[in-house]
């Protein structure tokens, strides 16, 4: 960014023309979309200002979700003030604390139970108000064509655009079978709202409270997603025993509240998790792939190995999935691992 930036340059304007007095935004980040965030600082309070490039993100669906997990009683941020011809926002500051930045092996646990309480009320939001036309519309649905076009992001942007992989029949069959069965476990779950990217970098902490961030791209969909999102994160791993014991303390939740049937076993919510989890790191590792290559953001490419390492473990636990597992463990990870030496001697 600089001072010539247009952007900068009209959000700038736009803020002075908010505020009595002449403030000066500062950038404190993007994310892994198009968007960038600022900080404002007044001799009162302290802001956050968004800048959505109305084309490429607009703001509408980040509102109108805002106004509904506020309303579910979820700590968000308040937006303030918007325009969305420009893709500007003025927010309240929830301050630079990612809960992420203060776990331990010592209080994960009561962190992940705090935030595992959240999810009832992320659930309970499936539908938002659009904040221009007023309109109660419900959110998306994550069914058979939104889960394949995610599966889709690590055939075409890893295995395609990163690695340069050409697959024979049948690792293709095999792709699609396995594919297939993730598919299927997504929609045998029961639906819930579901945040879609509820893990510890989008959980921010406010004087001890966790708040909720990036939620604009909400749906409807599998109950166990946001839950195995947190507890299998993609940006840092916890020894099994503690993941068993939260995801044991999810079920329950959801037992207990209606979010699945009675007579759902631990074991079928295993499975559900499990898969769930393992759809999510094949669609993570190929956006970050696709976030180094199509929008300029290399940092992300650090977090595939761990992600990976996830996909495997997972799926050698279930017999329909070894062989991806294998497949995986003597194509994928060592031509990654050949693919980040030549970046590395590049550099």
């Amino acid at each position: 960014m600089t001072l010539s930036d247009p952007r900068f340059l009209s959000l700038n304007q736009w803020l002075n023309g908010y505020f009595s007095d002449e403030v000066t935004p500062v950038l404190i980040s993007g994310d892994a979309s198009f968007r960038r965030y600022f900080r404002i600082t007044t001799p009162d309070a302290t802001f956050i200002a968004a800048d959505s490039p109305p084309q490429l993100v607009p703001i509408a669906p980040f509102i109108a979700l805002s106004n509904a997990y506020a309303a579910a009683g979820l700590t968000v941020p308040k937006v303030i003030h918007a325009d969305a011809a420009q893709g500007f926002m003025l927010m309240s500051d929830l301050g630079d604390v990612q809960l992420l930045s203060v776990l331990n092996v010592q209080n994960v646990a009561d962190y992940y139970r705090q935030a595992l309480d959240l999810l009832p009320q992320v659930a309970s939001v499936v539908a938002s108000q659009h904040f221009v036309s007023g309109l109660v519309e419900p959110l998306p649905l994550y069914d058979e064509a939104f889960v394949r076009r995610e599966l889709h992001i690590f055939t075409e942007w890893l295995l395609g655009t990163h690695l340069n992989l050409s697959l024979d029949e049948s690792e293709l069959q095999m792709l699609s079978d396995s594919f297939d069965l993730l598919v299927d476990n997504a929609l045998s779950q029961p639906s819930v709202g579901m945040h879609r990217d509820f893990h510890s970098r989008n959980l921010m902490l406010q004087a001890g409270k966790l708040c909720v961030i990036d939620f604009q791209d909400a749906v409807v969909g599998p109950v166990t997603y946001d839950a195995v999102s947190l507890l299998r994160d993609c940006y840092i791993r916890w020894p099994q025993p503690l993941v068993a014991d939260l995801m044991q303390y999810h079920y329950q939740q959801a037992l207990a509240l209606g979010f699945i049937p009675a007579l759902t076993n631990l074991e079928q919510y295993q499975t559900w998790f499990d898969l769930m989890g393992l759809q999510r790191h094949i669609k993570a590792v190929g956006i970050f792939a696709r976030l180094n290559y199509r929008d300029s953001k290399p940092a992300y490419m650090a977090d595939i190995p761990l992600t990976l390492t996830y996909i495997v473990d997972i799926a050698m636990q279930y017999p329909e999935l070894v062989s991806f597992a294998h497949w995986l463990t003597r194509r994928v990870l060592p031509a990654f691992a050949a693919s980040q030496s030549l970046s590395e001697v590049k550099q």
